[in-house]
């Protein structure tokens, strides 16, 4: 088989069968599974029997509850999330840490014992079914986005509504919301930490064998929408905060435009005929529109306040632009719903709910009274939709969130006795 990737989709098997999904608020690719492997048959005549052994359990332990996590993951009737998102999750998610240290230690050996192991993944977004390569960095490289993927899978239980005591019907908590944050930033650094030092261990010519689900623009992709996620919800949690002002809640919203907008250009070309490329892409397209809607919405209700020339004109403008970006983000979640695998949509919280059931109220008073006004002044018959000018330019604010700092664990002791 040499040192390079191997890929296999069974000529007869129709990539990766995909049943319906419960609600989904947060989107990811499924889970990428590692297969199992055999490190006494490769390494038994290299490593003293303990790392052997210590090196199978753990891997082994990792492939049986990532699978059984992946056979539930986004699946409805998923169980009620802990403030941590689920103890299953969890578990999983201390056990590829544990995993990583001992992992490292098979990096240090040298080029002989790294080319001696054949580490097997299922995929998710690319064509191959499976994608085999001689190469700890890899492993290492697939460990990191499945921690990754963890902490969305996470984040979307905690976004699910839950019943609470008050009788106040079911929602989803400012704890929750808070909680999420943490965990979209501590996945973009597992992710940026991927990118940064372990793909630059991997030469150029064997990165190109990587996966879809593992290249670079992906995974860029996926780090920038835990941040524009995390944004999402700290532009929520101000929307119900009186003490936020008009100003902060317009820098946030523009912040979550400019997050999506990188996802956008960073996401690589897909495949859409089979499995979550198709709905990864229109996920994109929906939360890129939908940002766009609040950005321009606190942005008109800024320009709506000033008093500078034409200010009422562009303020309209710009609330006729969120209006129409609302519109199109109904459009485009109904798409991304709709794509196999089907999900549902969660009753609407936070910034999605406050623009729902705002922006058709002020579109339409703020336009009535603009139309008003030019009635008062004898204008023209023309539909005030054919005077307003173009939405004016939305202010740039550079982005507050950033990745959780994340490094590579030591390699574990064990190998120092090896």
């Amino acid at each position: 088989m040499g040192c390079g990737a191997s890929k296999w989709r069974g000529p007869d098997v129709r990539q990766r069968r995909l049943s319906s999904l419960g609600e989904v608020v947060v989107f990811l690719p499924g889970l990428r599974i590692p297969r199992n492997i055999d490190f006494s048959q490769t390494l038994g005549n290299h490593l003293d029997k303990s790392v052997v052994e210590r090196l199978t359990t753990l891997r082994a332990r990792v492939v049986v509850m990532a699978t059984q996590e992946s056979a539930t993951a986004l699946k409805p009737r998923r169980k009620v999330a802990t403030r941590h998102g689920g103890s299953s999750t969890a578990n999983l998610l201390q056990a590829l840490e544990e995993y990583l240290p001992v992992l490292l230690g098979l990096v240090e050996e040298g080029t002989e014992l790294r080319n001696k192991v054949h580490f097997v993944w299922a995929n998710q977004e690319d064509v191959a079914e499976e994608t085999s390569m001689a190469d700890p960095w890899y492993e290492v490289l697939s460990v990191l986005h499945l921690m990754a993927m963890v902490c969305f899978l996470q984040a979307n239980t905690l976004l699910h509504p839950r019943s609470y005591a008050d009788g106040q019907g079911p929602r989803v908590s400012e704890e929750s919301r808070q909680a999420t944050v943490d965990l979209f930033l501590k996945a973009a650094g597992y992710l940026d930490c991927a990118i940064h030092h372990v793909l630059t261990q991997i030469p150029p010519e064997r990165r190109r064998e990587l996966p879809v689900d593992l290249a670079e623009g992906n995974l860029k992709a996926l780090s920038l929408q835990g941040l524009s996620q995390g944004v999402d919800m700290q532009l929520g949690l101000a929307i119900d905060n009186p003490k936020a002002t008009l100003a902060v809640k317009r820098r946030l919203a523009c912040e979550m435009l400019k997050c999506w907008k990188q996802v956008k250009d960073s996401i690589p070309e897909l495949p859409l005929s089979d499995g979550w490329g198709k709905k990864h892409s229109l996920f994109v397209k929906w939360k890129y529109v939908e940002a766009k809607a609040a950005a321009y919405y606190f942005h008109g209700l800024i320009l709506d306040e000033a008093e500078t020339e034409n200010a009422e004109e562009m303020a309209i403008a710009a609330l006729q632009a969120s209006g129409e970006f609302l519109n199109e983000s109904k459009r485009a979640s109904e798409a991304f719903h709709a794509a196999p695998p089907a999900s549902r949509s969660p009753a609407p919280f936070g910034t999605t709910k406050y623009l729902v059931d705002m922006i058709p109220k002020d579109v339409q008073s703020k336009v009535q009274r603009y139309q008003d006004l030019y009635t008062q002044q004898r204008a023209s018959n023309m539909e005030v939709s054919k005077i307003i000018a173009a939405p004016p330019p939305l202010p740039d604010f550079p982005l507050a969130l950033n990745p959780e700092d994340y490094e590579l664990p030591q390699s574990d002791r064990l190998w120092k006795g090896s």
